[in-house]
């Protein structure tokens, strides 16, 4: 059975916490492993949530600032350890290419995966599997960073009472989903589509087109709110969003899962970031994460 589900590392925006590691996520989409933001403590966060280096098929970093990327060293040296036996894809800004590569060579070590790096310089797509499409957003934030959007394609739900008044059955249900017809019988007669899922990943940013573009009909939404509403000037000033902002956007875009993190150290309530994300309006499946946090991209409507 295929799994689809978040696996939260990490929470913490520019210092960890007692409670709180750097930042880290995995998104686990059915056979695949995309790890976002892997911040320092980020291997052995995974240790504890019980991800291994051979569960890594992609690497997307949003920006170059520490708690987003400290952690890609010892990542990708575990990577080299395990001797990952698929190709793991890195995707981050191409202005920070030296940091990426500092940080790949950080140390010696035996390199025996060929890990390939694929910079986003703009706007697109940065690749197309038989399950997804990742794309990319410019963000505003005081260096470059993009987010990252995946993409399920639509597929077709079959009709049981569509295909026994028409008298498609058996073997020949397959067959019409295979070819697309059978006889007389289309498979729009049968079917309807059966919208593909989404899910965003927005980190480091000020309110910006690209936001609401990465975040638009989200089933899951990951999306950092370091400050409260109160400190709305704080949030512009260092490019970030607000509890309220982060999740207003949510509401507008229609997300049916919204996911907080990336919180500042000034706060020790975290439960006052739910109060003002609700005050904003959002009515949907609402989780402020922790570190350790697994959330299940929600099943199909």
């Amino acid at each position: 059975m295929s799994v689809r589900e978040l696996v939260v590392l990490g929470t913490a925006s520019q210092v960890p916490t007692r409670h709180r590691n750097h930042n880290g996520y995995l998104l686990r989409w059915d056979g695949e492993g995309i790890l976002f933001d892997p911040g320092e403590g980020t291997q052995r966060q995974m240790v504890r949530a019980g991800v291994a280096a051979h569960d890594l098929n992609r690497v997307c970093v949003t920006h170059f600032h520490g708690d987003h990327s400290l952690g890609l060293a010892g990542v990708i040296q575990r990577i080299n350890l395990d001797r990952v036996p698929h190709p793991v894809t890195a995707h981050y800004p191409r202005s920070g290419q030296h940091f990426f590569t500092r940080l790949r060579y950080s140390t010696a070590y035996r390199e025996t995966v060929g890990i390939t790096e694929a910079p986003v310089d703009a706007d697109g797509t940065l690749a197309v599997t038989g399950s997804y499409t990742l794309q990319a957003r410019r963000l505003s934030h005081p260096v470059e960073s993009y987010g990252y959007r995946l993409v399920e394609p639509d597929g077709r739900r079959m009709l049981p009472d569509r295909l026994a008044a028409l008298g498609v059955r058996g073997p020949d249900v397959g067959r019409i989903q295979r070819e697309g017809v059978l006889g007389d019988v289309r498979l729009e007669d049968v079917s309807e589509v059966r919208r593909g899922q989404r899910f965003a990943f927005i980190m480091d940013t000020r309110l910006c087109p690209g936001v609401h573009a990465l975040a638009e009909d989200c089933d899951l939404l990951v999306i950092e709110s370091t400050f409260l509403d109160e400190d709305e000037q704080l949030a512009v000033e260092h490019g970030h969003l607000t509890a309220g902002q982060a999740a207003a956007v949510a509401r507008d875009a229609g997300v049916r899962h919204l996911v907080l993190t990336h919180f500042s150290q000034r706060y020790s309530d975290p439960d006052e970031f739910e109060r003002q994300a609700r005050a904003a309006g959002f009515e949907g499946e609402l989780t402020v994460a922790h570190d350790l946090l697994r959330v299940p991209v929600p099943k199909r409507r």
